[in-house]
């Protein structure tokens, strides 16, 4: 066992309901990551430099079968020692992520950061689908509680899902009466990208107008009051980037996440 962060790509984009390209997206975070424009230091006064090992990504077949390598890979990074810092691909790696920690880790509740709440029954008929895996998460039980944050295009089905479930939405339309957050166990936090407004992020393949900055974003992230035991950050897709922007920004947020986990 070893401490630190184990920094892992998961480059999968197959679940993608509009367009590929999520699958290039570890690559472009971890060449931010080296950029010598910024340095590895996070807000919270933590060197990352040491203690955030890059992993590589992992190598995926096809189909269902990804899903179950996924799982694994994911139940092996929680025994590590290390906590997981993963990077997308597309969000249908969440599920088979959340799935294989939770069986290494113990019981913990998600922070989503989303324009989509992600939790259709089976978009377009895929269970695997990336509108899905909150549905998949729910269903098998595989948190205490889903907090959603930055919704701002949800489907009448996906409002019953949310019922059905008790997830927690924070609606960009409600941003001014949001309560401060704070949870009784710890948190595993899955960003997807498309949360922020797309002239801070606008490598995205869904561009979605109305959604928060990077600041806004990084205040709810360094206000968690509990350990962060894992996370994800997905859905960058370089093909849209302008001038990297994005992928600086996925980088960034890695940092602080980063500097969270080590935090408690």
């Amino acid at each position: 066992m070893h401490a630190g962060i184990d920094l892992i790509g998961v480059p999968l984009d197959e679940n993608s309901s509009y367009m590929r390209g999520a699958t290039a997206g570890p690559a472009a975070v971890v060449e931010a990551l080296r950029c010598d424009s910024a340095n590895m230091w996070a807000e919270t006064g933590v060197d990352l430099a040491d203690v955030l090992h890059e992993k590589g990504d992992l190598v995926l077949p096809s189909g269902e079968a990804a899903i179950h390598t996924i799982h694994a890979a994911a139940k092996e990074a929680g025994k590590s020692g290390s906590k997981p810092l993963f990077l997308g691909g597309d969000h249908s790696i969440t599920y088979p992520l959340v799935k294989g920690l939770a069986a290494s880790v113990g019981e913990f509740s998600i922070l989503h950061f989303d324009a989509h709440p992600d939790c259709y029954h089976a978009f377009e008929g895929n269970r695997y689908s990336h509108a899905s895996p909150f549905s998949r998460i729910m269903e098998d039980g595989l948190c205490k509680r889903l907090v959603s944050v930055g919704i701002r295009t949800a489907h009448g089905h996906q409002r019953d899902q949310r019922d059905t479930f008790g997830i927690e939405w924070l609606e960009m339309k409600d941003q001014q009466s949001w309560p401060a957050l704070s949870f009784d166990e710890p948190v595993y936090i899955s960003f997807d990208l498309d949360a922020l407004d797309p002239a801070f992020a606008p490598g995205v393949s869904h561009h979605e107008p109305g959604g928060m900055s990077v600041r806004e974003a990084l205040h709810i992230i360094h206000s968690i009051n509990v350990p962060v035991i894992g996370a994800d950050v997905v859905e960058l897709n370089p093909q849209r980037d302008l001038n990297g922007v994005t992928g600086m920004v996925a980088a960034k947020l890695a940092r602080e996440i980063a500097g969270m986990m080590l935090k408690n």
